[in-house]
């Protein structure tokens, strides 16, 4: 494998060090918090305010990891700027049950702050000058943001989801184009760059969302009397969490690894993975909300909303590497796309049962179907 060089020419920084994974902590808590927002707001209003939040919160927690990485982990200023997000971050994570309400501008202000903030930091100190065009990409497309999210607080609730979905969908076609700039090419072939590094960040955080799930499965059973049923559900509930590693950290991560091996531009490969990997995320807070519910309310009566959570969570798990992967290298992978249209009938045959039946199946469809997927 051709090993990627960072920015400075030092030697490969493949390791996660204990300052990034002290800066996850902070977003470990940000998916707690989008997790109980939906849990407490479930209509299709609040699985929209969740994933806006959750797009600010995720593109927040990756551009920061990315200029970090770009920086050079070890380099003062990375440090520093890692430090900064994680004190805006907590304030801002912890905002984010009044972000619709009466506390908007604890939201709001860390949010456009720390955004603003990096990328004016970034472009005064970039190690290359390739990197001073890309972040003064990133701030212009940053300043035309901002003003979004800004006057999504000024407005009432109702009209302040349109507002910030504005924001947030700008945000992630930045990112997924590259902060295009009309007449300003940047081509990234064969820059030097660490998208090993990247990639371990990026399994870490679906390391975080995976733990989400867990934390919410092993809640709900503290909170229920142990009976027969609950030890089902929630040997159900973490067969899927289970199942969903396996697939997540399974072949894609082989595919991937072969592919950084071959390609000539790694920092587009590395951008491909964290960006279309939210929808990895969306995923799994959906299924760990539907499991929570579930476990503490097994019998009660069929919910659409609860079918949808629990198995559509998982479809757009399989939706996103079946997307990443054609992306990689052209292919099409028709076990994902198989999973999707197994899931998606399973749900359909479960919409009038109980929901402990749901979560049972849903469990054993998942545990199947990684079976079936293999190493």
């Amino acid at each position: 494998m051709t090993q990627a060089r960072s920015p400075l020419g030092a030697a490969r920084r493949f390791e996660v060090t204990p300052l990034e994974l002290f800066f996850d902590l902070v977003f470990v808590f940000a998916v707690s918090q989008l997790s109980h927002h939906l849990l407490e707001n479930l209509s299709w209003r609040g699985a929209t305010e969740t994933l806006v939040l959750l797009l600010a919160v995720y593109r927040t927690w990756s551009t920061t990891s990315w200029d970090a990485a770009m920086l050079g982990v070890g380099r003062p200023d990375a440090r520093g700027l890692l430090l900064a997000v994680m004190w805006l971050g907590l304030f801002m994570n912890a905002a984010i049950p009044g972000a619709f309400g009466a506390g908007v501008w604890a939201f709001v202000l860390p949010l456009v702050v720390g955004q603003l903030g990096r990328s004016f930091w970034m472009m005064w100190r970039p190690p290359t000058a390739l990197f001073r065009e890309h972040f003064r990409r990133t701030s212009l497309w940053m300043v035309a943001i901002a003003p979004l999210w800004v006057v999504g607080g000024l407005v009432d609730p109702e009209a302040r989801l349109g507002w910030w979905a504005a924001a947030a969908l700008l945000d992630l076609i930045g990112g997924w184009l590259g902060h295009p700039v009309p007449g300003r090419r940047l081509n990234t072939e064969r820059l030097a760059f660490d998208a090993e590094h990247m990639l371990e960040r990026n399994r870490l955080f679906l390391l975080i969302s995976l733990g989400e799930t867990v934390l919410t499965t092993g809640t709900a059973i503290a909170e229920v009397p142990m009976t027969a049923l609950t030890v089902t559900a929630g040997t159900a509930a973490l067969a899927g969490t289970v199942a969903l590693w396996a697939v997540l950290f399974g072949r894609t991560h082989t595919l991937t690894l072969r592919h950084l091996g071959e390609t000539r531009d790694p920092l587009r490969m590395g951008r491909l993975a964290t960006n279309t990997q939210v929808l990895i995320v969306v995923g799994l807070i959906a299924l760990a909300v539907a499991n929570e519910r579930i476990i503490a309310h097994p019998w009660g009566p069929p919910s659409p909303a609860l079918t949808l959570l629990l198995f559509g969570g998982p479809v757009l798990v399989r939706l996103e590497l079946a997307l990443y992967l054609w992306f990689l290298d052209r292919r099409i992978y028709r076990s994902h796309l198989d999973a999707c249209a197994v899931l998606i009938v399973a749900g359909l045959l479960t919409l009038t049962a109980p929901p402990f039946v749901s979560l049972t199946l849903a469990g054993a469809v998942l545990v199947a179907l990684a079976l079936l997927e293999g190493p």
